[in-house]
C-alpha cells in the first residue's frame, strides 16, 4: 500500500501504517465479527410453584447457580413467569420461576396467580415447593389439585429444612399424595442434588444442543423506561396475551421477562424490564435488586427500546435512560407511549421538548404507539430492523479514508497554539456499535470530533445507533 492510497492525504508512510494497525487492535479492532448464535431445539420446562414466601425463587437461584431472580423476604416478591435455562449432569432444561400462588385472591395478587396457573399450563414437569417448617397448608391443597387437573409430572421440596431436627417435619408432607417429599435448604443448597436427580427423572430428555449450525437467532429487543409507562402493556400487545403482570401500581415489575414474540414475519426475543427509578441508589430490597436486573438484561439485548410516556413532560430521567441504553452501546429505538392520550396542544408541546432536550439522540427512530389500543404498533418492527441495521453498519478502510481525505480538506482542524492538528487515517475497528479509530498529528477537540460524527452520519446513514470515535495521536517525525 502506497501513503496515497493509504491517506488519501500523501502523510502516511509504510512505517506509520503498520504502527496505526497496531494501535487499532489494541482499541480492538476485529476484523468481521460473527453474527448471531447457535440454534437450539426447545428445552422441556420445569415450572417452580407454590404459596408466597416458600422460597420458589431462593430455589432457582441454586438451580442455576447464580443470583439472578430477585429475592427478598417478604412474600410476593416474583410476579411475572421467569424463565432461566439450567443444566445438571450434562441435561439441560428451562427452568420457571412463578409468583406465589393464593386462592380467592383480587386485584394484582389474582393476576400473579394467573401467571404461576399459565406457567403450570405451558410445563413438562412441575416443581412443587411447601414450606416444610410450616407444614401443609388449604392454600397447598387448592394447588395441589390444580396440578393434578393439569395431568403435569410433579416433584414434592420440602423446602427450608435446614438440619435434621426438621427433616421429621419434612416427612409429614408424604399426606399430599404427590410422593417422597424431598428436604431441601435452598439457602444453603442441601439436598439439592437428590431434588435435582428426582427432576430429571420426571423431564422429557433434551434435544441434542447444536453450535454454528444457522448464524442468527431471535434478535434480543429490551423494553425499558421509566416506571409504569407501559412496558409490561406493550409487550403484551405485541405478544398478543397477557404474558406479563400489568397494574396502575409503579414498579410492578421486577425480574426482566423473556419472551419469543412472532412479529413483522419473525421471532424475536422481547425483554419486559423493571422500571429505572431515579434514584436507584437510595432503593431498597426486591425495588434495588429489580433496577440492578434491568441493566444486566440491557447489556444482554442488542437493541434498547426507551418508552416515553408521551402524555407527560418529557423528565430528567427519561433522557438519563435513553443515555444509558447510549453509553451501553445498544441500537435505540425511542418509543413515545400513550399516544391516544395527546391532545394538539400537548404535542406542540412535545415536539419543543425533543428538539430541546433530546438534541444529543436525533439519530434514534421514533415511533409513535399506543400499547393500549395497538395503535401503529406495525411501525415498532421497521423501526428497530432500521436501528440494528445501523448498528451494523461496516464501511471499508478505503471509502472511509477517502471520506476524511475530503472532509479534512473542506473543513481542516482550527489552528490552537501555532498548530493545526490532521487525521492521517482512520479505519473501523468494529461493529454493533461501529466503532472507529482515527490517527491525528494532534489532539482533536471534542468539538471537532463530533463534527466527524455529525458528517459521518450523513454520509452513511448509521441511523440508531450510536457511534464511539477514539483518537491516537503521534506527533510528526522530523524529516532526517
Amino acid at each position: 500500500m502506497t501513503e496515497d492510497t493509504a491517506t488519501g492525504t500523501g502523510e502516511l508512510d509504510a512505517a506509520d501504517y503498520a504502527e496505526f494497525m497496531a494501535l487499532a487492535a489494541e482499541e480492538g479492532f476485529d476484523g468481521e465479527e460473527l453474527d448471531g448464535e447457535g440454534v437450539h431445539a426447545p428445552l422441556p420446562i420445569l415450572a417452580v410453584v407454590g404459596r408466597p414466601n416458600v422460597g420458589k425463587s431462593t430455589l432457582v437461584n441454586r438451580i442455576i447457580g447464580r443470583r439472578e431472580a430477585v429475592v427478598e423476604d417478604k412474600p410476593g416478591v416474583t410476579r411475572d413467569r421467569v424463565s432461566y435455562e439450567a443444566t445438571w449432569n450434562g441435561r439441560r432444561f428451562k427452568l420457571v420461576d412463578t409468583g406465589g400462588w393464593e386462592l380467592d385472591v383480587l386485584g394484582i395478587d389474582a393476576m400473579v396467580a394467573a401467571q404461576a396457573e399459565l406457567g403450570i399450563e405451558s410445563a413438562d414437569a412441575v416443581l412443587f415447593v411447601v414450606d416444610a417448617t410450616v407444614g401443609a397448608t388449604d392454600t397447598d391443597e387448592a394447588l395441589i389439585k390444580l396440578i393434578r387437573r393439569a395431568g403435569k409430572p410433579t416433584v414434592l421440596c420440602a423446602n427450608k429444612v435446614d438440619g435434621q431436627s426438621t427433616e421429621a417435619e419434612a416427612a409429614y408432607l408424604w399426606s399430599l399424595g404427590l410422593g417422597e417429599p424431598y428436604p431441601v435448604s435452598a439457602l444453603h443448597g442441601r439436598g439439592s442434588g437428590d431434588l435435582l436427580d428426582a427432576v430429571m427423572a420426571a423431564l422429557p430428555e433434551a434435544p441434542p444442543q447444536t453450535f454454528g449450525v444457522a448464524p442468527g437467532g431471535p434478535r434480543r429487543v429490551a423494553l425499558i423506561g421509566r416506571p409504569n409507562v407501559g412496558k409490561s402493556s406493550l409487550l403484551n400487545k405485541v405478544a398478543g396475551e397477557d404474558r406479563v403482570v400489568v397494574n396502575e401500581l409503579a414498579g410492578t415489575t421486577r425480574d426482566p421477562v423473556d419472551e419469543l414474540i412472532e412479529l413483522g414475519g419473525k421471532t424475536w426475543k422481547f425483554i419486559d424490564t423493571a422500571g429505572i427509578r431515579r434514584r436507584v441508589h437510595l432503593t431498597a430490597g426486591a425495588d434495588f435488586y429489580a433496577s440492578l436486573r434491568t441493566s444486566s438484561a440491557l447489556e444482554k439485548a442488542e437493541v434498547a427500546v426507551v418508552l416515553v410516556d408521551a402524555s407527560e413532560t418529557l423528565a430528567e430521567q427519561d433522557t438519563r435512560i435513553i443515555s444509558m441504553a447510549v453509553e451501553a452501546g445498544r441500537a435505540v429505538v425511542i418509543a413515545y407511549n400513550k399516544w391516544d392520550q395527546m391532545d394538539e396542544e400537548r404535542r406542540f408541546y412535545l415536539e419543543r421538548e425533543i428538539e430541546k432536550d433530546l438534541v444529543q439522540v436525533q439519530w434514534a427512530p421514533r415511533v409513535n404507539v399506543s400499547a393500549l389500543t395497538g395503535r401503529h404498533m406495525e411501525k415498532l418492527v421497521p423501526a428497530i430492523e432500521t436501528a440494528l441495521a445501523g448498528w451494523e453498519t461496516r464501511i471499508t478502510t478505503a471509502r472511509l479514508n477517502a471520506f476524511l481525505g475530503e472532509l479534512v480538506a473542506a473543513h481542516p482542524h482550527p489552528i490552537r497554539g501555532g498548530k493545526q492538528p490532521r487525521i492521517l487515517f482512520g479505519t473501523q475497528a468494529g461493529i454493533r456499535p461501529p466503532r472507529f479509530v482515527l490517527f491525528a498529528s494532534g489532539f482533536l477537540e471534542a468539538g471537532y470530533r463530533r463534527f466527524v460524527e455529525r458528517r459521518l452520519r450523513e454520509e452513511f446513514g448509521f441511523v440508531g445507533t450510536p457511534i464511539s470515535i477514539s483518537v491516537r495521536v503521534r506527533e510528526k517525525r522530523r524529516r532526517k
